[in-house]
């Protein structure tokens, strides 16, 4: 999954892509790259975002998702957001993937999950709650624990959520929010245990590219720009958990990485 954020303020690309033509250039870049999907942005939600209007988020996104749909009418398109009228403009303009942070357990959840139900597209729950960093686990034992069991209650929850408003199991993918009101350890634990997710029955997404984790685990990693390596450790790892999405800004690194990966856990 390529990201593609047209925002001003994203921590890694923030400013790059605003104009539709440099959105568009980067769109067939990444699709060039082997991109199987793209996942369109347009309010940041890196730590101490600042919150844009539904009607700046729409004008954003809507009209490149509507190019794109007329240049790739194959490649699913993914509208990151927690806004119901963003995510109904979104895939009116012709995206197939609702992707919410908040993993229906944000205010607007209920409404998310029906938009999803009623319009036929698929939809990203994201493990996101607040109240899971207040508890910092050194580690994550194989075992059960109550951080992964923390973390797979909510999802119970969501994929309830989504039950109630007539959105089958089969068009969910859960994201486990590394970087999302977690602490480092917290991070860690959970990218070393993304396997036991798949006890849920719905394919996992990894979005973890280019992100701060890394810089706490090395501090030579200080910038988005030099995370690539750690990013491609990552991805790696998560393939040989069984990890089926993969969203990140560096596409053909990435894929080589996941297939080399995919091929050595096939033996």
């Amino acid at each position: 999954m390529g990201i593609l954020n047209v925002t001003a303020d994203s921590f890694s690309d923030g400013g790059r892509y605003l104009v539709l033509d440099s959105a568009l250039a980067r769109a067939r870049q990444l699709v060039a790259e082997g991109a199987d999907l793209l996942d369109i942005g347009g309010q940041s939600t890196r730590p101490g975002y600042t919150e844009i209007s539904e009607a700046e988020e729409i004008a954003r996104t809507a009209p490149l998702l509507r190019a794109l749909a007329t240049e790739f009418p194959r490649l699913p398109l993914s509208i990151d957001t927690y806004k119901p009228a963003v995510a109904a403009a979104a895939l009116a303009a012709g995206a197939h993937i609702v992707n919410d942070i908040h993993g229906l357990q944000g205010p607007c959840g209920p409404a998310l999950a029906r938009l999803a139900a009623d319009t036929g597209a698929a939809l990203v729950i994201m493990h996101h709650d607040p109240a899971l960093s207040a508890t910092c686990l050194p580690a994550l034992p194989a075992s059960p624990s109550p951080l992964l069991e923390s973390v797979l209650t909510f999802f119970r929850r969501s994929l309830d959520l989504a039950a109630a408003a007539g959105l089958p199991a089969d068009r969910i993918i859960l994201d486990p929010g590394i970087g999302f009101a977690k602490t480092q350890p917290q991070n860690v634990a959970l990218l070393r245990n993304l396997h036991a997710l798949h006890a849920l029955g719905c394919p996992i997404l990894l979005g973890v590219s280019r992100k701060s984790v890394f810089g706490h685990l090395l501090p030579e990693l200080a910038t988005p720009a030099d995370r690539l390596e750690a990013t491609l450790a990552a991805t790696t790892l998560a393939v040989a958990q069984g990890v089926q999405l993969h969203r990140v800004h560096d596409v053909a690194a990435n894929r080589r990485a996941a297939l080399i990966a995919a091929a050595l856990r096939a033996g």
